[in-house]
């Protein structure tokens, strides 16, 4: 007789008893609740104060993760408690629905960098901001600031509906399928602190977009809305769902359907909460969506959709247009549809400060009318400037070293925090990342291919590696910092993770050796126009290593 099949947690098929220590942790309190205790108690009585389960657990509804300490080396990652590894301080992530920022706001987030963060504050890949070095007694008062320019870290992190990606220049670029902000602020306004939503399996990660260039990055998001025009000329939405990268990568599946402007909230409703009931809460390693989808495949995950979560079918619909490979990030000058330009920069390797974010904020309103927008590449906007203003706009930005025209190597080039702040990272990242791109720039000026290189500090893939031209994964390598080699990873026409070689390891100091080497091989056994991606996945192994 066959053994009885395990129960995976799934609350829809009653299983509402938490099979491990972060689902009692949930199901003991909501971690929205932690807001109270933060601000009436250990906002006073400092960081010893703070129960264990708030501190490792809850804290991340509201956008907290504390620190690595200072001195502990990558080797060490998992092998020590939480107690041993972890700082007094904090990094928080503030959301930033869209990556969109006024003026005023980009300044309250600067001068919070200055005031409270050493005067840090870094641009994720997730449109977010991310301080670091906080103290609980400074929290209260951060979160005063925010909110009162209307912004917040709640939800930031945890088992939630995190910050909702949206194309940085939707409503002003010229090329776009629709502007998707209505229902990308619709949408986040339903998710963003709704009980309903704040006891995921595990983080859910959404994008709405209507962008011509899928800056968003459909392929790889837990749910995703792809602007399309629909069957009878009205544009709408290609819905993806179950993309995820992490240790068990996985692209995100068409569902098949169009989605009106007006119904993006109700049909995210249907999926998160099919997601919340019967998604898998057992382990933890297969909680994320992206496992549920590939168990049922695409028609069971639509048909329980339309009949339990919407009361009805949705209309088939077109597939989202995928553009060519090359670069996402709105990068450059770019011709806005009121005639208006938009520009975008390039930070280093998305390291900021509250110095620089304050000048951002103070060239927005001189040149444009305020606005600053956030890519999921880790880049700047500046938006709605007259033609005349443009040049001189530059000369400006490049005195900030915000470059307008940076080299294929700069401009690809993305990282995690790393080691510095990071307690899962094995090696450091965002030194290592500017380090590589400026030696490459050196050895191999004029690189005439866009080519991405993704600098991760772990397996967890914060920085996507499986999806890079080039992928670093953080590893230790004959007791030194190093990194695990992935080639070739794309999303566009032809998405794929990067294709790893046996035994394919560098060290840290003779990883841009490495790179020059692979991109030269690339250089002299491509074939017209090939992209590296194409060529890596291709080449002979002799060439890779």
């Amino acid at each position: 007789m066959p053994a009885p099949q395990r129960g995976q947690g799934q609350w829809a098929l009653n299983h509402f008893e938490p099979l491990n220590a972060n689902e009692r942790v949930k199901k003991d309190d909501d971690g929205l609740n932690v807001r109270e205790r933060i601000l009436n108690r250990y906002a006073h009585l400092g960081f010893d104060s703070i129960d264990p389960q708030d501190l490792r657990g809850r804290f991340r509804w509201w956008g907290l993760y504390t620190q690595r300490r200072p001195g502990i080396g990558g080797g060490k990652t998992g092998a020590l408690d939480d107690e041993e590894i972890e700082d007094s301080y904090f990094m928080m992530r503030v959301r930033i629905p869209g990556g969109q920022l006024s003026a005023q706001q980009l300044r309250t987030v600067a001068g919070i960098a200055k005031e409270y963060g050493r005067d840090l504050a870094d641009i994720t890949d997730r449109q977010n901001i991310q301080f670091h070095w906080l103290r609980i007694e400074d929290v209260p008062a951060i979160w005063e600031r925010l909110e009162a320019v209307g912004l917040s870290s709640q939800e930031a992190c945890g088992d939630t509906p995190r910050n909702m990606l949206g194309c940085p220049v939707a409503g002003i670029d010229a090329n776009e399928v629709l502007d998707g902000s209505a229902a990308l602020r619709a949408t986040n306004a339903l998710a963003a602190g709704n009980p309903e939503f704040s006891n995921l399996p595990r983080k859910y990660k959404t994008s709405v977009s209507g962008c011509a260039y899928a800056c968003t990055d459909h392929e790889i998001n837990d749910i995703s809305f792809a602007g399309v025009i629909g069957p009878d000329g009205t544009p709408g939405f290609d819905l993806w769902v179950g993309g995820g990268l992490s240790t068990n990568p996985m692209l995100a599946k068409r569902l098949g359907v169009f989605v009106e402007e007006d119904r993006v909230p109700e049909v995210w409703a249907g999926v998160t909460g099919l997601f919340r009931d019967y998604g898998y809460r057992r382990l933890r390693a297969r909680a994320r969506m992206k496992f549920l989808v590939h168990d049922w495949g695409t028609e069971r995950f639509r048909e329980v959709l339309e009949k339990e979560y919407l009361g009805g079918s949705l209309p088939d619909g077109p597939a989202v247009e995928v553009p060519p490979a090359g670069h996402r990030d709105h990068v450059g000058v770019h011709r806005q549809r009121d005639g208006r330009y938009y520009l975008g920069v390039a930070p280093s390797v998305g390291r900021s400060s509250g110095t620089q974010l304050w000048q951002v904020a103070d060239l927005a309103e001189e040149y444009g009318s305020g606005q600053v927008r956030l890519t999921t590449q880790q880049k700047l906007i500046i938006g709605d400037v007259p033609e005349k203003r443009t040049a001189e706009l530059a000369q400006e930005l490049a005195a900030q070293d915000l470059q307008l025209e940076p080299s294929n190597f700069r401009r690809g080039t993305m990282a995690c925090t790393g080691i510095e702040f990071c307690k899962l990272a094995i090696v450091e990242t965002k030194q290592r990342g500017a380090d590589l791109y400026a030696e490459l720039e050196r050895r191999l000026p004029g690189f005439d291919t866009p080519v991405t290189i993704n600098v991760n500090g772990c397996p967890n893939s914060c920085a996507r590696f499986q999806v890079a031209d080039i992928g670093l994964k953080g590893m230790i390598v004959g007791g030194e910092e190093g990194f695990q080699v992935h080639l070739g990873g794309s999303v566009g026409m032809d998405p794929g993770f990067g294709r790893k070689l046996r035994g394919l390891k560098v060290s840290a100091d003779g990883a841009v050796d490495y790179v020059e080497r692979i991109l030269r091989n690339y250089q002299a056994d491509r074939t017209d126009g090939e992209e590296f991606a194409t060529w890596a996945r291709r080449a002979d192994e002799g060439l890779l290593t």
